[in-house]
């Protein structure tokens, strides 16, 4: 049985707005049962361990699919999620998979963790799949290669639009814009209309443009495992 690390935010704070913010329930739960319907073995873990914070606009009825449906019901799945593991317990030699859902949370703690950024350079440098949805692909702003290059340098990429964040009236309020990010790191971006399925394959790198892309992520992760 295969082995998916999900790496989940803990951060809840969305700038200085006063409002929360967190990982979006639904780039959790899409890839989370292509996984489990797959038979693979999946273990959560965040930076502060426990309940991972929810991006309360994720819970929206407008927000919701047969996932998230699916989820609510699913009592062993919420208990698994209100008691992630601690990042800084796990080893990536122990996964054969890494998979990091968005949300606007990982830009301000999983972009800047230590632990994180060393998680994203072992995985890839072992050749092992990593995938990055939507807002996730900001995990990768400091990650580097073996020779110190951005490890987005050269790769193709793609994630959460500039159009995308205008749209959601964010675009002054986050910390960076993903899509400026991979392009300022020499990352070779590309994206698909806004809010509509598109992910990008370069080596063991998956890469998401939005919530619509994390099914499609999860299985194009699950062919690089086969």
């Amino acid at each position: 049985m295969k082995k998916i690390l999900m790496v989940l935010t803990s951060h809840d704070q969305l700038g200085n707005t006063g409002l929360k913010t967190g990982f979006w329930l639904e780039e959790f739960a899409a890839p989370y049962y292509v996984f489990k319907d797959a038979g693979m073995s999946v273990t959560l873990v965040s930076p502060a361990g426990g309940q991972p914070p929810l991006d309360p606009k994720s819970d929206e009825p407008d927000f919701q699919t047969e996932a998230t449906h699916r989820f609510r019901a699913d009592a062993a799945a919420v208990a698994e999620l209100a008691s992630t593991q601690r990042l800084a317990d796990v080893r990536s030699a122990d996964f054969d998979a890494v998979f990091y859902p968005g949300g606007h949370g990982p830009l301000w703690d999983l972009a800047e963790d230590a632990q994180s950024i060393a998680l994203i350079e072992t995985t890839i440098a072992a050749g092992k799949p990593l995938g990055v949805v939507c807002h996730a692909p900001g995990v990768l702003r400091h990650a580097k290669n073996a020779d110190g290059t951005p490890l987005v340098q050269g790769r193709r990429v793609t994630g959460f639009t500039n159009t995308e964040e205008e749209a959601v009236q964010l675009t002054k309020v986050v910390p960076f814009l993903v899509e400026d990010m991979l392009k300022a790191n020499g990352g070779d971006y590309s994206k698909g209309p806004d809010w509509h399925p598109y992910a990008v394959v370069d080596g063991a790198l998956i890469t998401g443009q939005n919530p619509a892309s994390s099914e499609l992520v999860a299985q194009k992760l699950l062919a690089a495992l086969a």
